[in-house]
This record gives structure tokens, sequence and C-alpha cells, in this order.
């Protein structure tokens, strides 16, 4: 019903700059929070930045100052733009979306994208 699709990803070195991004498609009546999150190896998930629909952003202390979270409303599309990469950012990187699949929805449904890697090393 719903589908998001990451691109963007890639290797870069330390020091350097990856801009990801998501576009949702499908049956969407509304999106709310937009997310990112990253795995790295052995770890758990961890969400990096969220978007609410009407701006509002937070970050992990991790990325603070160096990630910037965006989105466009009209296009269904959310941006990570990723500054001053360190090998610590290495991870796949997933795209999450709390959707309203028609204007009689009471809730949110939450989806997920398939993941991009980001590799930081030199």
């Amino acid at each position: 019903q719903v589908q998001l699709v990451e691109s963007g990803g890639g290797s870069v070195q330390p020091g350097g700059s990856l801009t990801l991004s998501c576009a949702a498609s499908g049956s969407i009546f509304s999106i709310g929070v937009m997310a990112w999150y990253r795995q790295a190896p052995g770890k758990q998930r961890e969400r990096v930045a969220g978007i609410t629909s009407d701006g509002s952003t937070n970050y992990a202390d991790s990325v603070k100052g160096r990630f910037t979270i965006s989105r466009d409303n009209t296009k269904n599309t959310v941006a990570l733009q990723m500054n001053s990469l360190k090998p610590e950012d290495t991870a796949v990187y997933y795209c999450h979306a709390q959707v309203k699949l028609y204007s009689w929805s009471l809730y949110y449904t939450g989806y997920w994208g398939q993941g991009t890697q980001v590799t930081v090393s030199s």
C-alpha cells in the first residue's frame, strides 16, 4: 500500500558529506512524523532525526550540528543532509514515516524503507 524508497547512500571519507533522500508513494492521505534511523553492525537500530508535518525537528545528540533533516510535504519526501561525517556514522540508514491511509483513518501506520548503506572510511 505504501512504499518508502531511499537513495543517496554511498562511501565517503571522514569529514565528507552525503545527502539521503526518501520518497513515499502509494495510498497516502497524510503523513505525520518522518524520521531517519540507522543500524550499525551488531548494534540496535537508533533514531537519528525526526521532523513533524509542520517542520519541527529533533536530533540524536550524536548528530546535532552535523545532520539536517528536511521534508517536502507536497512531494511526500524527506531528506537527511549529513556533514562532517565520522567513521562511527557508518550504518544502514532507514527512512520511517507515519502514514494515514484514508481521510477516515483514526491512526497513523508506520512504514519503513529498505535501507541505504552509508560507509565513512579513509
